[in-house]
């Protein structure tokens, strides 16, 4: 599958974090029903590029795989998970590799490529070698994450969602993008 399309129509992340910016000063939709998530995507996006630090093993890792190709992150500055990773799958990989920011709901049909239990969950990042073919593709979260979500989705009257927000966005602030570099490191 050659995603050149999608790369063409895709954003820096300086352009994303942009976006993020814009929609929380002076939205140009006014019904946008994500509003008030932008403020707190911006805080954590920002934290996460305060915090993140690539660790020399992952490095090594990096550079022992010799991957050539781009990074293409399916995302939203909106969302919480997006918010936590995406900063620092761009800090991880960019003095390396092109990464770039394709908006999910500027056009679903990206998205509708890499469904999650059949839901459009973001960010979704994928691996592409340099003609844009995909090798593959990682997301919406960190295993763990992924786990704190199961225990939520079994039980949300012994785990309600509040404490379950809140024991991700403690484990994210915690371990600032590491599993989730350590993970996609391992799909290349």
């Amino acid at each position: 599958m050659n995603l050149k399309n999608y790369w063409d129509k895709a954003i820096s992340f300086d352009d994303y974090m942009n976006v993020a910016e814009e929609r929380f000063n002076n939205n140009p939709d006014p019904n946008d029903h994500y509003q008030e998530y932008y403020e707190l995507g911006l805080q954590r996006m920002n934290r996460t590029l305060k915090t993140f630090k690539a660790h020399e093993e992952q490095l090594q890792t990096l550079k022992s795989k010799n991957f050539k190709g781009k990074i293409l992150i399916i995302s939203e500055p909106w969302c919480g998970d997006a918010s936590a990773t995406v900063p620092a799958v761009y800090e991880f990989f960019k003095s390396h590799n092109e990464v770039k920011v394709f908006l999910r709901d500027s056009d679903s049909s990206l998205i509708d490529l890499f469904l999650t239990n059949g839901t459009q969950s973001i960010p979704i990042v994928i691996l592409l070698d340099d003609s844009y073919n995909v090798i593959n593709h990682w997301g919406p979260r960190p295993e763990y994450g992924t786990e704190l979500l199961k225990k939520f989705k079994a039980d949300p009257e012994s785990y309600p969602r509040e404490e379950f927000y809140n024991d991700l966005q403690v484990y994210y602030a915690k371990n600032k993008g590491k599993d989730a570099v350590d993970e996609i490191l391992n799909l290349i």
